[in-house]
């Protein structure tokens, strides 16, 4: 016999978490398959809802960074997935992601981006970040120092500082290196030196305070790559602090990223207390279909194919990243039901020539309806019962928008609460009531 639930999310990143988050709500019984391990540990722990937009849409160029979100979702092309959901979409993404996340990411206080500092000495337009990144924001003017460390290759303060020098950042800013104050092997990964700060062990914390105030001298905020700790991060920020008599921040730094792994733990942790059941490690080939309604999606398990059933389901395995959509020198399509992806014969034509152009491929993905549900090629939805969410749904160019996640957070709610209320009849507002 089949499993059988309500609504079956088939991924296991942002977009599937949130879609479970929201499908929950309505009072739906939930399941969420995951293949492998979450991509949000490769991510910044960001959330980008929409940071840049060109006067046409698509072309999107560095002098059109947006302030405010939700006033620029109109510029967007219509083939966008935020004109699907809307302002008040990307609203209710925010406010499932808010109410999960509790008050370990600020941001909620405004609907204008914030800046927050990169490892490269970059700004990010951003609309929600982790509450260790909060005190770092560039709209303070406050002298900053940034700390690396010799051997962690992946940031190099004094460069970083620099770049933001020559940006015109409102405030001071240096960058010096010291050497963490426990040993380790030249490969040692921050998650090792977040739980040495965790531990304070051989006396991690006085240590690194000590080889940071030869540098201090009168910088009111210090910031360091995301690694202050785990969990006791609150703790060991705290002591820094205490200890330097300055303002301690976390800069968001690249794969593997504490920031990302917290992240996936804080939406796991929903996940459990929302009651989704979790299936995870074996991937999803296939499906089984009648009447125009998907009735099971098929599992690989060791090469035996058992049915996963339910009455409504949510594609969210990621885009060209994520293999939810994959590509041969041939053509691109969607692997697990087969759904329309729109792309050009010519594969030249995927990619333009400048390495950072706005090339085709970007935007490639399933196309929805009004109501995120996959259509074929003549525009017609493919299956009654099916939607998508985040990274597998063509038409928004995120990482040039800065709008990955928000695209995830916005249409993963959008979709897992019309799932769930197609099921239960209720929505979520009233079944949370």
């Amino acid at each position: 016999m089949a499993i059988r639930e309500d609504v079956l999310v088939v991924g296991g990143g942002i977009a599937g978490a949130t879609a479970a988050l929201a499908a929950a709500e309505t009072g739906a019984q939930v399941r969420l398959l995951s293949h492998k391990k979450s991509t949000l540990r490769q991510a910044s722990g960001l959330i980008d809802v929409l940071g840049a937009v060109g006067d046409n849409g698509t072309e999107v160029e560095p002098s059109g960074l947006v302030a405010d979100p939700f006033e620029a979702v109109e510029r967007l092309p219509n083939s966008h997935p935020y004109r699907v959901v809307g302002a008040a979409g990307i609203r209710d993404g925010l406010r499932v992601f808010d109410e999960a996340v509790g008050d370990a990411y600020a941001g909620t206080h405004t609907d204008r981006n914030a800046l927050v500092l990169t490892h490269g000495g970059t700004v990010k337009p951003t609309a929600r970040y982790p509450e260790s990144v909060a005190p770092g924001l560039a709209s303070a003017a406050e002298k900053t120092l940034l700390v690396g460390f010799a051997g962690l290759t992946d940031f190099d303060a004094p460069v970083a500082a620099s770049h933001l020098d020559a940006a015109g950042v409102p405030f001071e800013v240096d960058g010096a290196t010291v050497p963490f104050p426990v040993e380790f092997r030249d490969d040692a990964l921050t998650t090792r030196l977040a739980k040495a700060l965790d531990t304070d062990e051989s006396g991690a914390r006085r240590g690194l305070t000590d080889a940071v105030a030869d540098h201090l001298d009168g910088h009111e905020r210090v910031g360091f790559p995301a690694m202050l700790g785990d969990d006791d991060r609150r703790e060991v920020r705290a002591e820094l602090e205490d200890r330097l008599g300055a303002a301690v921040f976390e800069i968001p730094t690249g794969p593997p990223s504490l920031l990302g792994l917290r992240l996936e733990d804080l939406l796991f942790d929903a996940l459990d207390e929302a009651g989704v059941r979790l299936s995870s490690g074996n991937p999803a080939v296939g499906y089984e279909a009648a009447d125009g309604r998907i009735e099971s999606v098929l599992v690989d398990r060791r090469g035996r194919e058992v049915p996963y059933a339910a009455d409504e389901f949510v594609l969210a395995t990621g885009g060209l990243v994520g293999k939810g959509i994959d590509s041969d020198r041939e053509s691109v399509s969607e692997p697990v039901f087969d759904c329309h992806v729109p792309h050009p014969e010519d594969r030249y034509d995927w990619s333009e020539p400048a390495a950072f152009g706005a090339h085709e491929f970007a935007r490639f993905g399933v196309v929805p309806d009004g109501d995120l549900r996959p259509t074929d090629g003549s525009g017609d939805a493919d299956f009654e019962n099916l939607r998508a969410a985040g990274g597998v749904l063509g038409g928004a160019d995120t990482a040039r928008e800065k709008s990955a996640a928000g695209v995830s957070i916005a249409t993963g709610a959008y979709a897992g609460r019309r799932a769930g209320e197609s099921v239960t009849g209720r929505e979520a507002e009233e079944a949370t009531r």
